[in-house]
């Protein structure tokens, strides 16, 4: 059976938050940018993952979560949720991951970007890439 998942778009302006996840090979993903969240717990809904996903994450509590959509592939069944990000960035604190930060529309188009803890360049993971161009496609 395969995963399920919650991911956040958490935005602010014309930017979204993403995290650099460990360059682990046995993750989805490794050293790739991408969206916060993770597995639901067995008995879990993706509305209550989001948010303990995000919490244990990034130590924060997204407020006006709203379902975004769900992707589905051979990998996992994503339940991706949107909210505005209403703090600095300055305020969350990394507890999973190597680094984060807000990209760019333009970043996100390109599919890259530097990262100054890893002090490199690194590339976004191919579906967060979908699913945040079809957001910003979907905003207009």
């Amino acid at each position: 059976m395969k995963p399920e998942v919650a991911i956040a778009i958490l935005y602010q302006h014309q930017t979204f938050l993403l995290q650099l996840r460990d360059n682990i090979p046995n993750i989805a993903y490794p050293g790739h940018w991408g969206l916060f969240g993770g597995h639901l717990d067995p008995g879990e809904t993706p509305e209550v993952a989001v948010v303990r996903e995000l919490q244990e994450e990034i130590c924060y509590a997204a407020t006006e979560l709203v379902k975004f959509g769900v992707y589905d592939d051979d990998r996992a069944t994503r339940h991706v949720f949107a909210a505005p990000l209403t703090i600095d960035v300055s305020e969350l604190k990394l507890m999973e991951g190597w680094d984060l930060g807000l990209f760019t529309i333009a970043e996100i188009q390109q599919g890259e970007r530097f990262s100054d803890r890893a002090n490199q360049i690194r590339p976004l993971g191919a579906i967060h890439q979908r699913i945040l161009l079809d957001f910003i496609n979907a905003k207009g």
